[in-house]
């Protein structure tokens, strides 16, 4: 393993930095962080002469991945506090949360989200608790959304599947067709209902077609014609 450094090259005017290392590697290889660094491999034979140029020919293609990945830390959503006035956003609805004194933990009254706790200045019964609740209704959602969505591939074949929930950084789902299972992200549950089943409904096209071919997407087109205005409702939802 090379040397790392760090070399700089001009794309339409703008400086594009980037940490660079001779691998053992067969081809230029070139990756953008998100956090924004530029990471460029090469083998040993390569000059950094070429390696520069390498990177000023994909300048654009930095500069856009940049700019992708600085947006979406900009609209990530803030780590909650749980205090009253914050605002949360479940199956697609703004809650203002209320903290008071009580017993009855986390529910929803009124269009608003309420976290009763004995002590209401403990940070971490007032999160333990708030977690519990939104795990618990995503079961019921995605469960619900599973069971809707299910006759429409039963007639496929498909067997009716498990059902996993977790947090996920990258994405909204997964399907394990060798095993079965369908996952969802916990943070969907910020999402409306109608974006939760547009989901439901991609992993299980995945049970008939594991990749995203034309043909997957043809299953998804033909069973939900309205995909894209979901997927896009979707992608404009922040998390909870």
């Amino acid at each position: 393993m090379g040397k790392t450094t760090v070399r700089t090259v001009l794309y339409t005017g703008i400086s594009i930095s980037y940490i660079f290392e001779h691998k053992n590697v067969k081809n230029i290889n070139l990756r953008v962080k998100s956090d924004g660094t530029v990471c460029v491999s090469a083998p040993a034979a390569v000059s950094t002469e070429r390696v520069d140029g390498f990177v000023s020919e994909k300048g654009q293609f930095i500069l856009n991945a940049i700019e992708k990945f600085a947006a979406r830390a900009e609209n990530a959503p803030k780590a909650h506090e749980y205090i009253s006035g914050e605002r949360f956003r479940i199956l697609g609805h703004e809650l203002e949360l209320v903290v008071k004194e009580g017993n009855k933990g986390v529910y929803v009254d009124s269009g608003k989200l309420y976290i009763e706790t004995k002590n209401v200045e403990n940070f971490s019964e007032k999160e333990r608790k708030f977690q519990q609740f939104r795990d618990e209704l995503c079961r019921e959602v995605f469960a619900r959304q599973v069971k809707k969505v299910y006759p429409l591939f039963e007639p496929m074949g498909v067997a009716y599947p498990g059902l996993k929930i977790r947090d996920m950084q990258s994405r909204w789902g997964s399907c394990i067709p060798q095993k079965g299972t369908i996952t969802l992200n916990k943070r969907l549950i910020s999402a409306p209902e109608e974006c939760i089943e547009y989901v439901t409904v991609h992993e299980f096209c995945h049970f008939i077609h594991p990749d995203h071919s034309k043909d997957f997407y043809g299953l998804l087109e033909k069973i939900m014609p309205d995909w894209k205005t979901r997927k896009e409702l979707l992608n404009n939802s922040s998390g909870c």
